[in-house]
């Protein structure tokens, strides 16, 4: 907050929708986990920052589709929530003033969903590269558009349009996991690669199934996350797919509870390469799996494999263990500074092990240290 991080600009590139939808995902966890801590108003006040300022470049929607990444659906929660405070409560809430705007930003969002271009199996680009869908986007996507739809049924219960449209996106939001986990799982590892070209005519697409070549920590991480946030936010009806969501969080979490590494408790940037030279621990990937693991365990969805729960729970606490002690930095004006996080990896690119291992290292990206602060909150749960 002191840096003004998560506030867009419309100068920060193609990740700052996104920058601004973790961070406004973040502090709305920790306020809800700390509601009647002092510092708590100050929190909510800036997530309704954050949103306001995302608010202008998010309410055309076939401008969005076009534009934008599927990151730019990460900020819809912020705005049905502000929408929702300000139905319930016209005259009081941070968001009172503003809830007009949200909501149509979130109609905006979800409508974008629509003009997004698709791959000839349904499949949603993941931003310009053609054919090309990204494990990346399913965190900003996935969520959304469930919670989006419960939100307006739950507006007008007796709607069948409403059930029929929730219905046809939990459908879509499942297509979009399984076409992703369908081609780029190595059933070897239970592993993920970064995305697929559906027409496999990429230099690094796979010619049987389109996969990229790597297993890129980060984007693992927000398909992980996806799952879970999914779940949390999914109609009990139709049952299946919750059971379908189930399964795939299951096996994701052996695997990625398989992959740390048992030296130091992190995740590799490249989890398929482990110890290779020039390969690393990585600290946005690594708090994102902390997080998974941790609320997947809690909210019950290991239930089924009490000796995976348990794997999977100390293996997340000392992993955040690693990063606070490794990561996390006391600045001499009293705040925390986190340290470690990859930029942005692109399969727009050779998407070799050299170019994974060779962008940059990123001091206080929000990329990180919002997903630490994720982890920290559950953490903190089980204390």
């Amino acid at each position: 907050m002191s840096r003004s991080q998560g506030i867009m600009t419309g100068k920060g590139g193609s990740s700052e929708l996104l920058q601004a939808g973790i961070t406004q995902r973040a502090l709305t966890a920790l306020a809800a986990q700390y509601p009647a801590d002092p510092f708590t108003p100050d929190v909510q006040a800036y997530i309704l920052s954050s949103a306001e300022s995302v608010s202008p470049f998010v309410q055309n929607a076939t401008h969005d589709a076009l534009s934008y990444p599927l990151d730019r659906l990460s900020n819809g929660h912020a705005f049905l929530a502000l929408a929702a405070s300000t139905t319930t409560n016209q005259t009081a809430g941070p968001g009172s003033s503003f809830g007009a705007a949200a909501g149509a930003a979130a109609a905006a969002l979800r409508q974008s969903i629509a003009y997004n271009r698709r791959n000839p199996e349904g499949g949603l680009w993941y931003f310009t590269y053609p054919q090309w869908s990204y494990l990346d986007g399913m965190y900003s996507l996935a969520p959304f558009y469930v919670s989006y739809h419960v939100a307006a049924e739950a507006a007008d219960p007796l709607c069948p349009e409403r059930k029929n449209a929730t219905l046809a996106a939990v459908d879509d939001t499942y297509l979009q996991l399984d076409l992703l986990w369908n081609h780029t799982r190595n059933d070897s590892t239970g592993l993920l690669a970064h995305g697929y070209d559906a027409s496999r005519t990429a230099v690094w697409a796979d010619p049987d199934t389109g996969a990229s070549p790597h297993v890129w920590g980060r984007s693992l991480g927000w398909y992980a996350m996806a799952l879970v946030d999914t779940l949390e936010v999914l109609p009990a009806f139709p049952r299946e797919y919750r059971d379908l969501i189930l399964d795939k969080f299951n096996s994701l979490a052996g695997a990625i509870v398989s992959a740390v590494d048992p030296v130091t408790g992190g995740w590799w940037q490249l989890l398929d390469e482990p110890g290779r030279e020039g390969n690393y621990i990585e600290s946005s990937g690594s708090a994102m799996f902390a997080y998974a693991l941790l609320k997947g365990a809690r909210l019950g969805y290991l239930a089924s494999n009490a000796t995976l729960s348990s794997t999977a729970v100390a293996a997340a606490i000392r992993g955040h263990g690693y990063l606070t002690d490794t990561f996390v930095v006391r600045e001499t004006n009293g705040t925390l500074g986190y340290n470690g996080t990859v930029a942005v990896c692109s399969l727009n690119s050779t998407a070799t092990y050299e170019y994974y291992i060779g962008q940059p290292i990123n001091y206080n990206s929000v990329l990180g240290s919002a997903a630490y602060i994720l982890a920290s909150l559950e953490v903190e749960r089980l204390a």
